[in-house]
């Protein structure tokens, strides 16, 4: 048996990948076998997941493959479904067969995280989350199909039900979820003599007094405009009481009637890390030093949504659950799994946000790059330039930017691609 130790990464989004990618750096072959364990083969640049909602980019674009990016990275597919700490073992399910039982020596934890789901009425039968691919992309079709509908529809009532869109969470995911959608059923509207303009509404709910407050209450206010402006309608400071199979009733007392409900209010970390026995906060994020190690142990680190992690540079003492933390992160904790086994020197994790982007689609954003405030045009712009070069390989971001050239030259593609995500594609069924 090799004397070679194994490090065991939980995880293939952003906090995953990189950690195993700058550990194939850190560690040298013959100290250390890198193993990655993830549902899929690819890791979902998340950011750029409501573009591949809304058919400005081709949904395939938006992942990479991690075969791709991991030169030296065992890779295998399949759920982790339990840890044992105290025994060293990971219990893998995969796709197919029988599941399977990993070994470690140290173990990096980054399953990212799920929608959080709160205690009202129906919400848990009737909503629908964003947060995968397969989400991102039966949404398309859903509205797209809810569009087929209301205009080969006679019945007044049901197409009002169509063509109302309510979208639960002005965060980042939300707000530009709205943003994109609202656009792609506005542009093609000219496919459907039947609706008009006036037909179709984008409804946007948040229990907050403003949408995205990280950017602060001008930039906020901004974006609530821009939105707005489109005939968006935002309603703040209100909460869901019920969710319906048609209908969703607001604690204004609105009860709205929709075949669409989509709610990103908010994550939880994965459910897997409530059962490993390890500390965690009131919201079930592993408690870890500044080393990304976890409290109690020296051989199990967590980054990402799964962990809070200490960071002076912030105001409130710990990093914000984004993309760009994440990354940096990865670094850190490869570092430190590195010095573990003697391979490095300790490396506290330390990070200055360089801002926060948001694209409000039509050629508009809102956001702050080193503290410098960026509205319009010149928001998205950066938005997009920013996304662009933080898209792993050259390949992807090239297939990104052909995408975005298309669509300001060409109509966006309005076919429903009805069997995407689907088991029913079977031989039998044609």
């Amino acid at each position: 048996m090799s004397g070679r130790k194994r490090v065991l990464v939980v995880g293939g989004g952003f906090g995953g990948m990189y950690a195993a990618r700058h550990l194939e750096k850190q560690l040298p072959a013959g100290v250390a076998d890198i193993v990655l364990v993830n549902p899929e083969n690819f890791m979902l640049y998340t950011p750029l997941l409501p573009e591949a909602a809304s058919g400005t980019i081709e949904p395939r674009h938006v992942v990479v493959p991690l075969r791709r990016v991991l030169r030296r990275t065992r890779l295998i597919v399949g759920r982790a479904v339990s840890i044992d700490v105290d025994q060293h073992t990971c219990t893998v399910d995969p796709p197919e067969g029988e599941d399977r039982t990993l070994s470690w020596d140290r173990l990096v934890l980054a399953p990212g995280s799920v929608s959080r789901i709160l205690p009202i009425p129906g919400l848990a039968e009737h909503a629908r989350g964003f947060k995968t691919l397969p989400e991102g992309i039966y949404l398309r079709n859903h509205v797209l199909q809810q569009l087929e509908l209301a205009d080969a529809g006679d019945d007044a009532d049901d197409r009002r039900k169509r063509c109302t869109f309510v979208v639960v969470g002005a965060g980042y995911a939300g707000t530009e979820l709205v943003a994109e959608l609202q656009s792609l059923t506005t542009r093609a509207l000219k496919a459907y003599p039947g609706l008009r303009p006036r037909d179709i509404r984008w409804i946007l709910v948040d229990v907050a007094p403003q949408i995205m407050p990280e950017l602060g209450k001008d930039l906020g206010r901004v974006a609530l405009r821009t939105l707005r402006e489109r005939g968006v309608e935002v309603r703040l400071e209100t909460q869901v009481k019920e969710v319906g199979p048609d209908w969703v009733r607001l604690s204004d007392g609105d009860e709205i009637p929709t075949r669409t409900f989509v709610w990103t209010a908010g994550v939880a970390p994965h459910p897997m890390v409530a059962r490993l026995g390890l500390r965690v906060d009131d919201k079930g994020r592993l408690l870890v030093d500044e080393c990304l190690r976890v409290f109690g142990r020296e051989d199990v680190f967590a980054l990402g949504d799964t962990a809070l992690v200490p960071d002076k540079g912030t105001p409130r003492g710990f990093a914000p659950p984004t993309a760009q933390h994440a990354l940096r992160q990865a670094k850190a904790c490869a570092a430190n799994v590195a010095a573990s086994l003697g391979e490095a020197e300790p490396r506290p994790f330390r990070y200055r946000g360089l801002g926060l982007l948001v694209n409000l689609g039509e050629y508009k954003g809102v956001g702050r790059a080193l503290g410098i405030p960026l509205t319009g045009f010149l928001g998205w712009f950066v938005t997009r330039t920013y996304h662009l070069a933080a898209m792993p390989t050259w390949g992807r971001r090239f297939r990104v930017a052909l995408d975005w050239t298309v669509a300001i030259a060409f109509p966006r593609d309005i076919a429903e691609l009805g069997s995407l995500g689907r088991d029913d594609a079977r031989a039998a069924d044609e």
